[in-house]
């Protein structure tokens, strides 16, 4: 019955794309079939298999190492303020973001980061049949961030046709920066935070290529990707990625105590007003999608409540939610749930991507914020659709 529920799924997730396509006829099924068929492969290897298991706890042991460098300079400046063995969300999640961004930023300075997301996006390209360009941005916008993505391919920004403008921007939202994910490991289970990393960047080319199918000019794919470390001393560059990741630290806790106080208000009035809280309201409106997700109906109120979180809000508040209530919840629910969780699909991301390409080219930018419903409901379906991939082998 799970298999039958998650191919109904799948095939509502792919209608509703279609339903907003802005060119049906030139819809390519074979790279489509293929990325989903690859995506299944991906997840399973990666929740079933020896390998998957070994790949996964190595890669989060290494961001618990990382974690661990980074709080030895939490405790350098706020030593004392948090108790030993005790938790304070600012500093063991979002501090270390800083030393992440730090990370990041040497990568990038020495030329590892833009080798990497070069070759690999055109060996993504090869499979997904999209431009070189759209597959660079992808793997980018994993490594780099959801804003600064944009200033490694300034130089051609301004001369990008509407149809590419919105598939770069689609990458940025459906994938998460390299910088958060530690933090998304202290909140949900690892396992899920990288296979949904992994498949949600196919997600992203299958969603984008029934929503916005085009065909590339191979003579006009030209990669012009900017370095954008090359014109700084390596010290410089040090003080830019300290700052930016601080930048995101206080941003991520500003949204969150905004957020977290207005849900907390919302809720209160609507119980006292019609005796059920708004996060609950929200649950019935989402349930059936949670429900086509593979999550089971008993269960779909409550995971739909915070699949609504994360939309109106962000991932950290909704991931604090699930953090709360884990335990009610299988652990097929909570896989499903938590891979949903992992990405930047929400309100609050239109405003962010469209500021940063606006930042680079005032035109582009106008356009960037047009279609950003458009790209919030293509950003969802990813998430939407990576839920289904491992529902089908949890």
């Amino acid at each position: 019955m799970n298999y039958v529920i998650s191919i109904i799924g799948l095939l509502v997730v792919l209608i509703l794309a279609y339903v907003a396509s802005n060119n049906r006829k030139h819809i390519r099924l074979r790279p489509i079939i293929v990325m989903i068929v690859l995506q299944v492969i991906l997840a399973f290897i990666l929740l079933n298999t020896k390998f998957g298991l070994i790949f996964i706890k190595g890669v989060a042991s290494v961001f618990e190492h990382l974690l661990l460098y980074a709080a030895d300079g939490v405790n350098f400046v706020f030593g004392g303020l948090v108790p030993k063995g005790g938790f304070v969300f600012f500093f063991n999640v979002l501090l270390p973001i800083i030393f992440i961004s730090v990370l990041i930023g040497i990568l990038q300075y020495t030329k590892i980061l833009p080798f990497i997301m070069k070759w690999v996006g055109l060996l993504i390209s090869k499979i997904s049949g999209l431009g070189k360009l759209e597959s660079y941005n992808a793997i980018a916008s994993l490594l780099v961030g959801q804003s600064e993505v944009f200033i490694t391919v300034k130089k051609i920004i301004g001369k990008l046709p509407p149809n590419r403008l919105y598939t770069l921007c689609a990458s940025a939202m459906s994938t998460v920066s390299m910088s958060v994910v530690g933090a998304y490991m202290t909140l949900i289970q690892p396992r899920y935070v990288v296979t949904a990393i992994v498949i949600n960047l196919f997600g992203g080319f299958i969603i984008s290529s029934i929503i916005n199918p085009y065909d590339v000019d191979k003579n006009e794919d030209i990669l012009e990707v900017e370095d954008i470390g090359e014109k700084q001393t390596f010290f410089e560059m040090l003080g830019e990625y300290i700052l930016d990741g601080f930048k995101v630290a206080i941003i991520v806790a500003a949204m969150l105590i905004g957020f977290v106080a207005l849900i907390s208000f919302i809720n209160h009035m609507f119980s006292l007003i019609f005796g059920i809280t708004f996060q609950a309201l929200l649950g019935y409106v989402f349930s059936p999608i949670a429900f086509i997700m593979g999550i089971p109906w008993s269960e779909s109120i409550k995971a739909g409540g915070i699949m609504a979180t994360k939309l109106i809000t962000n991932e950290f508040v909704a991931m604090g939610d699930l953090a709360k209530i884990a335990n009610t919840f299988t652990p097929r629910t909570l896989g499903i749930l938590s891979v949903f969780l992992v990405s930047f699909a929400n309100f609050a991301s239109i405003g962010i991507i469209a500021g940063a390409v606006k930042a680079l080219n005032e035109n582009q930018g106008r356009i960037a914020a047009r279609f950003g419903l458009k790209l919030l409901y293509g950003a969802t379906l990813v998430s939407i659709l990576s839920s289904i991939i491992v529902s089908f082998v949890l």
